[in-house]
This record gives C-alpha cells, sequence and structure tokens, in this order.
C-alpha cells in the first residue's frame, strides 16, 4: 500500500462522493493467506468502488486481480493462480441490520472498513479450496497418472474398485 494512504476507511462519507480507491498489497501482508501460499512473493491490486446501494446503505464494489503461489494438494509443488474476482457488498452498522438486499452484508462498526481487511477476504473467497496444478502430466500424485524416472504418464490398468457395484445392486 502507498505511503501516507488510509486504510480505514468511513465508508457512508465515501459512498457519500462516489469514491473509487485504488490499492496494491503485498500478499506476504496478508496473515490469513499465509498459510495457502507456496512463496509469499506477489501483489494484490484491488479497487474499491464505493456508491449508495437502493437500500440507502453504503457499499462498495470490490475487484481484485493476482497472481498468487499457490501449493498442489496433489503433488505439494507450487504454481502460479492467476486471480480475477469482484463482489458486490453493503455495509452495515450491526448483525441484526435487515438483510433485505441483493448485495452481500458486511459488518462495518462505527462506519468504517478496513480496505485491506475487505480485498484479502475477496481473495480468499476467490481461491481454491483444494488448490490444485492444471498440468496433470507433471503433477507427481495427480489421480490415474505414474511417475517414473520417465516422468508422468496415464496409469495402465487403473484399479476401479466400485466397478462391479452396479451387478451387486442388481442381484439383490
Amino acid at each position: 500500500m502507498a505511503a501516507g494512504l488510509p486504510d480505514l476507511v468511513d465508508c457512508a462519507r465515501l459512498a457519500e462522493e462516489e469514491a473509487v480507491l485504488h490499492r496494491e498489497y503485498e500478499l506476504e501482508a496478508l496473515a490469513r493467506l499465509r498459510d495457502m501460499l507456496a512463496e509469499p512473493r506477489g501483489t494484490l491490486q484491488a479497487s474499491f468502488a464505493f456508491a449508495k446501494s437502493a437500500s440507502g446503505r453504503p457499499g462498495v464494489q470490490v475487484k481484485i486481480e493476482t497472481l498468487a503461489q499457490l501449493l498442489c494438494q496433489r503433488c505439494l509443488q507450487g504454481f502460479g493462480c492467476r486471480v480475477n474476482a469482484a463482489s458486490e457488498l453493503e455495509f452495515a452498522a450491526a448483525e441484526s441490520a435487515d438483510p433485505d438486499t441483493e448485495r452481500e452484508l458486511y459488518l462495518a462498526p462505527n462506519g468504517r472498513v478496513s480496505l485491506k481487511d475487505l480485498a484479502e477476504e475477496e481473495l480468499l473467497l476467490a481461491l481454491p479450496m483444494a488448490p490444485a496444478c492444471d498440468a496433470p502430466l507433471t503433477c507427481g500424485n495427480a489421480p490415474g497418472y505414474v511417475t517414473d524416472e520417465r516422468g508422468a504418464r496415464p496409469a495402465v490398468g487403473t484399479r476401479r474398485p466400485f466397478s462391479g457395484l452396479k451387478d451387486l445392486l442388481k442381484k439383490t
């Protein structure tokens, strides 16, 4: 984030002004993301377009973009995952706020919100729950592939433990 720019902002004031803010965050500075990263390098670009919603509450459209180095859950190797995501939020002062809106409600105590937290939340929601690289031929533990001195290749004679289940069910 650029020096001197506030992170904690007044949602209502920015919505009245229809402000658009842009921020850049180092991925290593996002604490909730650290365990998901293979390497903490890279940046997260975020834009926040504030406006009043139809319900009269302040709202924001959050857009993020990054290339994160995630850990493949099959081969435990790092791979690049490009993320482009956006969502629209309305701010509520209390959890008991009327949820009569098409947008997701975001709790903003005292009408203030952390831009960094909004961007980090958007990224966490956009990332896959179980990251896997998109190259099964190079992924050493990909299902249906074996790896030996010749590299990864489709497994021959793959076991199918439930292949006879359909016939067994017909007999009962």
